[in-house]
């Protein structure tokens, strides 16, 4: 189906300006109209391919428009298509039962809805009806939604635009240390500091953390630091919500990203590439926290059949082709990659990431935020074929978040693009 007005760039703007809500922003100055995928391939409207290294933000981690996912999609799609949770049907309780063989230690109750925001609420409900307490902890370069609870416990005010945040939801000091561009040992023991202050007043719920701050700026957490968190967690009573929204299901190299600190969190988050591009997400915890949460609720749309068989389709493709072991080894090389431009490039101020989640930070010769940068670097690599993300509290960080189907060769082509980017703009 093709729309009834032209597939250019200028007409697709004029639409957006006239109909869209103008909160709603683009990459780009001359941005390109994408019409097609195909595995970490898109198409724009004149026919340019571009390597896709972004995925739309983590989602499509199985490849645009995988055929052997899409198939499944489609013959459920001709099946049954729609019915709340209201009715029974198969597919939700197979995702479910599937979700819990893979989950850490023994999260084994889900609840499934739509979007990674409303994941977060959820979990956030479910902990202050099994606590009993209102209080929510949750770190700085966080992002946690665009609901009012996700949106008051995010910790960057680009994405925190609501005026009246709830009070009951308090952003404390993360480990990032911001005068020395990185995670630091010193900027850990401070923020654990902060953390168990706020426990300490008996009022909190749960504690959210991303074990990679990836709106953030890809910052990974310290295996050390996330443990001593769930310490303290387990010993104020206080349950640990893990938000897997974009590190979930392979892509740090590890199915979920907690796991390479050997922690079990009390709720975990889940959405994105567990849909591939289809909107599923859910929350999971363990069947005596799920105890707490049995006042009716429902999600007209959660769970529903299609959703559901294209997230088993999808759990199914991942482990066939064994994609979070790809993502360890081609993440490895892509660091490596990237730590060797570091060494070419003074602009680069570090290189950080695991797995095929990596982040490239940029500053001027003085050591300020370099996002003039940043969008000069995408605009470039864009313009030859290559689309890059970006992110940070500054927005000044390059994220390398690409399906986890790319190749060797992929890696070589975009280091290659990359450099000549940063040569270009220096």
């Amino acid at each position: 189906m093709l729309p009834d007005f032209p597939l250019t760039t200028e007409a697709i703007l004029a639409r957006k300006a006239e109909y869209l809500i103008p909160c709603v922003y683009h990459f780009y100055k001359d941005p390109p109209v994408l019409v097609s995928g195909a595995m970490q391939y898109l198409r724009d409207s004149r026919d340019r391919t571009y390597l896709d290294f972004f995925s739309g933000v983590s989602v499509a981690a199985c490849g645009h428009c995988n055929p052997r996912i899409v198939e499944e999609t489609i013959e459920q799609l001709g099946t049954l298509q729609h019915l709340s949770s209201i009715y029974l049907t198969w597919p939700v309780v197979a995702l479910a039962e599937r979700l819990a063989g893979i989950l850490p230690g023994n999260l084994s109750k889900s609840f499934f809805c739509c979007s990674g925001s409303e994941a977060n609420e959820g979990a956030f409900l479910l902990a202050r009806l099994h606590t009993g307490r209102p209080g929510i902890v949750a770190l700085t370069r966080g992002l946690h939604g665009r609901t009012h609870l996700g949106m008051s416990a995010t910790g960057l005010p680009m994405w925190r635009t609501d005026p009246f945040p709830d009070p009951s939801a308090q952003v404390v000091p993360g480990p990032y240390d911001e005068a020395a561009g990185r995670v630091t040992e010193e900027a850990c023991e401070r923020s654990l500091r902060a953390i168990e202050e706020a426990f300490s007043s008996g009022t909190i719920a749960c504690c959210i953390v991303e074990p990679v701050q990836g709106n953030g700026g890809i910052v990974p957490l310290p295996s050390r630091y996330l443990q001593q968190l769930r310490s303290l967690c387990t010993d104020y009573g206080v349950l640990m919500i893990d938000d897997e929204v974009q590190t979930g299901f392979g892509r740090t190299g590890r199915m979920f990203g907690i796991e390479h600190a050997e922690v079990v969190p009390d709720i975990i988050t889940m959405a994105k590439a567990l849909g591939n591009g289809v909107p599923v997400a859910a929350f999971a915890t363990t069947p005596e926290i799920a105890a707490s949460f049995t006042r009716p609720s429902a999600s007209t749309l959660g769970g529903n059949p299609v959703s559901c068989v294209t997230a088993l389709a999808v759990l199914k493709y991942i482990e066939s082709e064994h994609l979070p072991e790809r993502a360890a080894a081609l993440g490895a090389r892509l660091l490596a990659g990237l730590s060797a431009l570091a060494q070419q490039h003074p602009g680069i101020a570090d290189v950080r990431g695991i797995g095929l989640m990596a982040g490239v930070e940029l500053r001027t010769a003085d050591g300020s935020p370099d996002a003039a940068r940043t969008d000069a670097v995408l605009e470039w690599c864009k313009d030859r074929g290559l689309l890059l993300g970006k992110n940070g509290l500054y927005r000044n960080v390059v994220a390398f978040q690409p399906p986890l189907v790319i190749t060797e060769e992929d890696i070589a082509c975009c280091l290659q693009v990359f450099d000549g980017a940063l040569r270009a703009t220096s």
